[in-house]
């Protein structure tokens, strides 16, 4: 018998950001799996990142761990190959996998010549997958994912794959709720946010006639133990502010949290935000980050700081106001090993 997490509802990521050493995320699942999370995420890069190649090193590392990705994309792979993918990491793993999509960066898309991902286009897509890991053939299909004369993996084929959309965006969680098994949001949404998350999801799965329990609600929740002042300049306002560069991307946020849209345009009305040569998180000194950090209020932080006691509280009050798991965002497992212990002990008391 499969041994259970002792924190099915707590995960990280595996290879947080950019890196050059992809057999980090080995060790990393490791690490997670002796913890007792349940879960690690994985998010796609197109440089040593490949969804396949990563996932099946960290499945093939531990037993009991559930790797998943978060995100990768339906166009990027033909759907043959990305059910192929999925379904072989599977079985690999004895049904340990899961398949997170998001619809894409848009500019992305426009350099490597594909057209952006349409909600259609992404319902067809996901329907494609289960059918073909139901064992069913797809003939003659014509639709939001082209021309496909001819697919199929085998009658013998039957796998239940969870399938997450990844976004945050208030139609996206109506359509996420409709139509996937799980959402994974986004990092800095608030405790209002979140319910209204919550709220908006579970009204997409009620349209489709699903059970809304059914739909698991990810939160994805920034996390730094006693942080320093650097820390906190790092690991919260140049993640926010970055965030706050990308256009479209805070608007978002803005509006699944209902904050003041002023403040986002004096942000970027500023001249240390608009003479950043890149990436903020990138590129900003420790002196520009704490300029930046007046520009954006304490509440847009909302985060797990503080002691181990605290951050355990922090990561519980995300369970109370809506979320069925935790994703440990901006620390590393050796980082926040602390928290378990006060986590442990208090969600005993609860």
């Amino acid at each position: 018998m499969t041994q259970i997490a002792e924190f099915p509802e707590l995960s990280c990521y595996l290879l947080p950001g950019h890196t050059t050493t992809p057999a980090d995320a080995i060790e990393e699942a490791r690490q997670a799996e002796a913890m007792g999370l349940g879960k690690v995420w994985l998010s796609e890069r197109f440089d040593v990142k490949d969804a396949g190649v990563i996932c099946a090193a960290a499945l093939t590392a531990t037993s009991t761990l559930r790797v998943a990705t978060a995100a990768t994309n339906i166009h990027t792979r033909h759907p043959l190959v990305l059910a192929t993918m999925a379904s072989s990491l599977h079985h690999l793993s004895g049904g340990r996998f899961e398949l997170g999509l998001a619809r894409g960066v848009a500019i992305r898309d426009q350099l490597m010549g594909l057209k952006s991902v349409t909600n259609a286009q992404l319902a067809e897509g996901i329907e494609l997958l289960r059918a073909l890991w139901r064992g069913e053939k797809v003939m003659g299909h014509e639709g939001a994912m082209g021309n496909l004369p001819y697919l199929s993996m085998g009658d013998w084929m039957d796998a239940e794959i969870p399938l997450h959309f990844v976004g945050f965006g208030k139609k996206s969680l109506g359509f996420g709720g409709e139509h996937f098994d799980g959402v994974h949001l986004h990092t800095f949404i608030t405790d209002a946010g979140l319910r209204r998350a919550k709220s908006l999801i579970q009204q997409g799965a009620n349209k489709a006639g699903r059970n809304p329990d059914d739909v698991k609600v990810w939160s994805v929740y920034a996390t730094a133990l006693n942080p320093s002042r650097e820390d906190t300049l790092k690991k919260l306002v140049a993640r926010m502010a970055t965030y706050m560069q990308a256009p479209g991307y805070a608007e978002m946020l803005i509006a699944l949290n209902e904050w003041d849209p002023a403040v986002h345009e004096a942000f970027k009305a500023s001249e240390v935000v608009s003479s950043m040569p890149g990436g903020i998180d990138s590129v900003a000194t420790l002196e520009q980050l704490e300029e930046i950090s007046e520009l954006i209020p304490q509440e847009w932080l909302p985060a797990a700081t503080g002691s181990a006691e605290e951050c355990a509280d922090a990561w519980l009050n995300q369970l109370e106001n809506g979320a069925d798991g935790i994703v440990i965002h901006g620390s590393t497992p050796s980082e926040f090993a602390p928290i378990l212990e006060a986590y442990r002990e208090k969600r005993a008391r609860r």
